[in-house]
């Protein structure tokens, strides 16, 4: 199992983004979180930013849609040449639907669950997506702790996923520093979103390699 590195840029500089994009080069996705204001009390990027992020970044934009109506709005960030586009399943109205919309726009299409959102009545669609993400802490805001409870269910996840040989990536997202990307990896995460753990540092792209080095050598 190869493992990814998403650094989330909403740990990064607003004022000179396009520098702390070129920072993590070395990473393999770039996380971008959309969140609206309504399925989550905190505001953050939109299109045109995102457009722009798209435009100058060298590394493949993973968006992470924090909205109400994802149906609406997860095709535009498809439109922008995303490579991966996430909503969440508590916002989608048909969950499938939309994943089937998103990939037949060429993005890997992911769903994402809150904590406390119970995993069941997604793994005999697992088909359907490209990506699971499984939110590590409550969505919203960065910065807060790894909740270890959240653990079960990627497991569960990554049983089926191996035992069904399936191209489906577990993502986690949430508190994940040098010590709990390994708790992540050990229980079947092969992709890392990471804020400040990469860019408290001076050098992120040394924290990306870091991270990277902790997952492999403790991955399921």
């Amino acid at each position: 199992m190869s493992v990814r590195i998403s650094p989330s840029i909403l740990a990064a500089d607003f004022v000179n983004l396009e520098r702390d994009i070129s920072r993590i080069s070395n990473a393999d996705l770039v996380h971008v979180d959309i969140m609206d204001n309504h399925f989550v009390s905190n505001l953050t990027f939109g299109l045109q930013m995102t457009e722009r992020i798209q435009q100058v970044s060298t590394v493949p934009l993973d968006v992470h849609l924090m909205i109400d109506n994802p149906e609406r709005w997860a095709p535009e960030y498809a439109d922008l040449g995303a490579f991966a586009v996430t909503f969440h399943a508590e916002a989608a109205v048909d969950p499938v639907a939309l994943a089937r919309a998103l990939r037949a726009q060429g993005t890997r299409a992911g769903v994402a669950v809150k904590p406390g959102t119970p995993i069941g009545p997604y793994l005999e669609l697992l088909e359907e997506f490209d990506l699971v993400l499984v939110m590590t802490v409550e969505p919203g805001f960065g910065g807060q702790s790894f909740m270890d409870e959240t653990m079960p269910k990627l497991r569960q996840l990554r049983e089926l996923v191996d035992k069904r040989g399936l191209d489906v990536w577990l993502e986690v997202d949430g508190g994940i520093d040098e010590r709990t990307i390994e708790i992540a990896a050990a229980a079947g995460a092969d992709t890392f979103v990471a804020g400040s753990a990469v860019y408290r540092g001076a050098d992120p792209s040394l924290r990306v390699t870091e991270l990277r080095e902790r997952a492999l050598a403790h991955r399921h």
